[in-house]
């Protein structure tokens, strides 16, 4: 399920990060917009995973190759570095389990590649502040009572996470609007949405 209110700066960004005829699986592939967009540019052998049935539809239709699963019931299917990269953007505030799902990522993965909506920038900040009421914003655009955002995140809690799961963070993308930011440059108050390159800490054992 990914959110298509952000012009789209993310699709091209994670289309940069990957690494032309990689294996990738895009979890939460909401239409296959950018699954599409990985087959067509970097010639990736893709596979979708989508709860909702209308949006396999529409992946299906665009010749992409997709199943039906639920994310937090975890990837029990594949094996250990199945993929060379496992992508999940603007979905990890939408599954009951994310710390899960990271974690399942970066088992079946080479490396991760997690894109959220950023909830303490500054205009979230604001409309708590003044208004009182729940922000919306771009990549928020949902009222309380229907949103399917449940576990919504910080860059600042993001990083905490990593930490104490003991993810490696290879690199860190902050988004502004429809440019990318500098990460000195107050990215959990500026940044709308951030993206993470994660893999694995490599311990002495595995060196």
């Amino acid at each position: 399920m990914q959110n298509n209110t952000q012009g789209r700066i993310d699709y091209e960004i994670i289309t940069d990060l990957i690494e032309p005829g990689s294996r990738v699986i895009d979890l939460g592939c909401g239409d296959g917009e950018l699954l599409e967009m990985l087959v067509t540019k970097k010639r990736v052998t893709g596979q979708g995973i989508e709860i909702d049935e209308a949006n396999i539809s529409k992946c299906i239709a665009r010749g992409l190759n997709v199943i039906h699963a639920d994310l937090d019931e975890g990837l029990a299917d594949y094996q250990n570095g199945a993929f060379d990269c496992v992508v999940l953007n603007q979905t990890l505030q939408v599954v009951t389990r994310p710390d899960y799902v990271v974690l399942e990522m970066v088992r079946v993965g080479q490396k991760a590649i997690v894109g959220f909506p950023n909830f303490a920038h500054l205009g979230v900040r604001l409309q708590l502040m003044f208004k009182g009421r729940m922000p919306k914003t771009d990549q928020l655009p949902f009222e309380w009572y229907n949103t399917p955002n449940i576990h919504l995140v910080t860059i600042r809690d993001f990083e905490r996470f990593c930490q104490e799961k003991n993810l490696k963070i290879v690199t860190r993308i902050f988004i502004k609007g429809h440019s990318s930011i500098s990460p000195f440059f107050l990215p959990n108050l500026l940044a709308k949405s951030a993206i993470y390159v994660l893999q694995k800490q490599r311990t002495l054992a595995s060196k």
